[in-house]
């Protein structure tokens, strides 16, 4: 009998079935079920983070220049971000999250039939058309009125992505989807997709996950609870050190030996780090994000990129462009020291990000520690 996983397996379990090797880009997300984005660009905005350690000569910015051709949408997920069509229209009909009022049903009906004649609209197009004027947002500052309304019909599925324009979203009307007829099935189904992106997970996350779930089905928030039960059931399942992990059915953690040499600079948004609880259980230390951090308080910096060397996230870099250069700040863990081997790997990284984002020259610093 397989003896049980331990620390060591999980850890490379969940490195190994993450960093799949480089393939297409719709191949890429259609393996990882969905790619978060970011707005920032610190040196790329996260989903181009996140692909170029998966898709074969990825540079930053494909995936907005590609996704009119991939069958990808944009939409929220367990957060914002790109999934596959035949997935993202699982999650709808939406229920509302609040009631439209008269009024707001009427500016709908508008808004729609405008841009249905456009085909393809700009929020400042509808802004300009109707002059909503502005309003206060959810984080206390104002936008247009037209933009918030853009993205509540996004949210319900009125309307959706067809293009980004310098990082704008351009939309169109979207076919409306039919109400399943087992929406059980389909709850399962989306929960199976999460945990392929994130497993190995402790069962803390993996009820996190399923609620965050909820806000792109808030029609089924009331089987929450339910569809968490059964995903314990059918998941494959171990006790590793008192804590209950879970991952996909029929996968086994591997017993191998030390993974290659690669460094990898990590988005703070990568499947492979995203879970705080897992990645502290995994590698034994706090990584956070800090970009929303007052300055004097960071710890690692505005956007601290994990580093991934072999199976062990050892540090941190902070990555910026000046001109033609690429400039990586490099920050170790505990005992972790700059080997020459760990050295070389991090010339090979640091290279590879300069071409990803296509600069000229790079250059990458330890951090005095």
């Amino acid at each position: 009998m397989k003896p049980a996983p331990n620390l060591v397996d999980l850890r490379r379990f969940a490195v190994a079935r993450s960093l799949f090797g480089p393939t297409t880009l719709g191949r890429a997300i259609n393996k990882l079920g969905f790619v978060q984005a970011d707005p920032i660009r610190a040196p790329a905005r996260a989903q181009d983070l996140t692909l170029r350690h998966r898709v074969t000569n990825y540079r930053a910015g494909d995936l907005e220049k590609k996704y009119q051709k991939l069958g990808v949408e944009e939409d929220y997920f367990v957060n914002y971000g790109y999934l596959p069509a035949a997935t993202q229209a699982l999650m709808h009909p939406r229920a509302p999250r609040r009631a439209w009022v008269p009024d707001e049903l009427k500016t709908t009906r508008n808004v729609l039939a405008f841009v249905q004649k456009q085909g393809v609209a700009h929020p400042r197009d509808v802004d300009a058309h109707f002059s909503h004027g502005t309003a206060k947002n959810w984080f206390g500052g104002t936008s247009n009125v037209s933009t918030q309304l853009l993205d509540r019909m996004h949210y319900h599925g009125m309307l959706r992505v067809a293009r980004r324009e310098s990082g704008t979203r351009l939309y169109s009307v979207r076919e409306e989807t039919p109400t399943p007829d087992e929406p059980q099935a389909v709850l399962d189904n989306l929960v199976d997709v999460i945990v392929r992106k994130y497993a190995p997970l402790p069962s803390a996350s993996l009820g996190q996950l399923v609620s965050k779930l909820m806000v792109g089905v808030p029609q089924w928030q009331n089987q929450r609870n339910a569809a968490l039960k059964r995903a314990m059931g059918r998941l494959s399942h171990a006790k590793v050190d008192g804590v209950d992990w879970y991952w996909p059915a029929g996968e086994k953690p591997p017993v191998v030996g030390v993974p290659d040499n690669q460094a990898r600079l990590l988005a703070p948004f990568d499947p492979i780090v995203w879970d705080r609880r897992r990645f502290e259980l995994l590698w034994g230390w706090a990584y956070r994000f800090e970009a929303y951090t007052p300055p004097l308080k960071r710890k690692l910096g505005y956007y601290a990129l994990p580093l991934l060397w072999r199976d062990h996230v050892i540090g941190w870099a902070n990555a910026s462009v000046t001109g033609a250069a690429l400039q990586v700040s490099i920050g170790l863990i505990g005992k972790h020291l700059a080997s020459r081997d760990l050295r070389r790997a991090l010339d090979v990284e640091v290279g590879s990000m300069a071409l990803f984002l296509g600069v000229a020259q790079s250059r990458w610093e330890l951090l005095a520690g």
